[in-house]
């Protein structure tokens, strides 16, 4: 019964926070608003989702998310560095990263922390899903780059969602 009416909790909590930090108003309408937002959505975007992912490991999320900020601040300042430097020395290039995950939601997580780490993007994912094309602006050792993932996101991935 819940499920029918309040598919998404935790979504429909973040619609309804959203809803208000953009009105940047905590009256009684807005709230109300917010929350018929919260409701109604989940309730009709519900048909789309896939199937919810078990997560298991509390404690390695935190750390992951952790680990992952961590990494954004790095990436940043290294970035920064190597734009502002009067002589550049880069090294772009394209790697094909191997992936050993075959959950969806969680070849889809480790795409978007690629792309959310400067300096890295993912460009492409191969349709047998079994490869992730990686394009980094500064890439000496790409052998490095792609051991850095796997322990850093993929290891980590595996642990949270599996499959």
């Amino acid at each position: 019964m819940r499920d029918r009416y309040l598919p998404h909790p935790l979504m429909s909590l973040t619609l309804l926070i959203v809803w208000l930090l953009l009105v940047n108003s905590v009256s009684l309408g807005h709230v109300l608003l917010g929350a018929l937002f919260g409701l109604l959505i989940p309730v009709f975007t519900n048909p789309f989702w896939p199937e919810r992912p078990h997560l298991a490991r509390l404690l390695l999320i935190v750390q992951f998310i952790f680990h992952l900020l961590m990494d954004i601040v790095i990436a940043n300042l290294q970035v920064a560095r190597t734009i502002l430097s009067p002589k550049p020395s880069i090294q772009p290039d394209f790697v094909a990263y191997p992936l050993v995950l075959r959950n969806e939601f969680a070849i889809t997580i480790l795409a978007s922390v690629i792309a959310l780490t400067p300096g890295t993007v993912a460009a492409a994912l191969s349709d047998d899903r079994k490869l992730i094309l990686i394009h980094a602006l500064d890439v000496p050792d790409p052998q490095k780059l792609i051991a850095t993932l796997k322990s850093r996101y993929e290891a980590p991935l595996l642990e949270i969602l599996p499959e």
